[in-house]
């Protein structure tokens, strides 16, 4: 598990890309569970699909204006990992601000936030002289108490989601490998809420129009001025899996195929003769907020939870393995071709 992200959580999702709404487990787990991460100044989960019978766990949740926000742990797990990588100790750093080691601990998880004399005393102590860099983690400490548009949905968006959508928003690039169903940022409204429909045991009816209109809100990113670069791969089952009418998936490939037309968006279809190691792979998706091939974090998923992963080690195997489905899928000329010959069949 990375440094300054957080932990799995216990949940299950209904067809987006990980993260998106968990559905709380049993009542006196969440109770527990809150109770440890506010010990480690960590969010509490939220429950965005708990059914109407269960207990809220409102109580054991952190409020949301004293929870770390992402750019703020992303701050932190990144001096962490500079002072680190120069031997420098916490005592090392807080001689440097004459402050308490308690504090150089707060700012690395992203309690605390650090004015911005601090923060060049620490990146003169830790040898950073490139000015793109300094320049970058100043913007990130001035931004980092801000919070999204999301904010103002309250409990319709779990922490660990805004967590995602603060990290989507401030993306320099976005890949993803989708195996099952298209991926968020490209689906259409009726293809969301057919989608979110489907399983009623995993989101109130009544939540059903909020949560759609969130994921329509999050292509945002795909329209911005300086729009995130989106790359997605996306294996033929999920494009041929019946969602809702027919008319519903018939649209749906359609705007696959606008949305590709997008100078800052790649799209790609692995055939189902790409064989084992397509099936092999569960979803993932990598977010990078340089320029640097390896991405700043990879959220991946399995029926019972998710994961943020930030080790170097782990972010460069997915990496790799992203290079191998791209290299195997069609290219995007044959994978254009390929979704309107699928539409052309529903």
């Amino acid at each position: 598990m990375g440094k300054g992200m957080p932990d799995a959580t216990d949940r299950r999702h209904y067809g987006d890309d990980p993260t998106d709404y968990p559905l709380q487990s049993a009542p006196a787990w969440c109770s527990m569970q809150a109770k440890r991460l506010q010990r480690c100044n960590l969010p509490a989960r939220s429950a965005a699909g708990q059914r109407a019978d269960w207990p809220s766990a409102k109580e054991d949740r952190v409020p949301e204006e004293s929870r770390p926000t992402v750019r703020s742990r992303r701050l932190g797990a990144e001096l962490r990992r500079m002072r680190e990588a120069v031997k420098k100790s916490t005592d090392d750093a807080a001689d440097a601000l004459k402050c308490s080691r308690a504090k150089i601990s707060r700012i690395e998880t992203g309690a605390s936030g650090i004015r911005r004399l601090d923060l060049g005393v620490l990146l003169d102590l830790y040898g950073i002289s490139n000015q793109q860099t300094r320049d970058s983690l100043e913007e990130l400490a001035r931004e980092s108490k801000k919070r999204g548009w999301w904010h103002d949905y309250g409990d319709t968006i779990p922490p660990i989601y805004a967590d995602y959508l603060d990290l989507e928003r401030d993306a320099r690039y976005i890949r993803t490998w989708q195996p099952v169903v298209v991926p968020g940022l490209l689906q259409t409204e009726d293809y969301a809420r057919a989608l979110l429909e489907a399983n009623p045991a995993a989101v109130r009816p009544e939540r059903i129009d909020q949560l759609v209109k969130i994921r329509m809100e999050r292509k945002e990113v795909l329209r911005a001025d300086n729009p995130a670069r989106f790359w997605a791969i996306i294996w033929e089952p999920a494009l041929r899996c019946p969602v809702g009418s027919s008319e519903v998936l018939r649209a749906q490939l359609d705007h696959l195929v606008q949305a590709a037309q997008q100078p800052s968006v790649t799209l790609q279809v692995m055939p189902l003769s790409g064989g084992a190691t397509a099936g092999a792979c569960g979803g993932f998706v990598m977010i990078g907020f340089t320029d640097s091939a390896l991405p700043g974090a990879v959220f991946v998923e399995n029926l019972t939870s998710s994961h943020y992963l930030e080790e170097p080690a782990e972010l460069d195997g997915y990496s790799l393995v992203f290079d191998y489905l791209r290299s195997s899928a069609l290219d995007p000329a044959q994978s254009l071709d390929m979704i309107a010959a699928i539409a052309a069949e529903v």
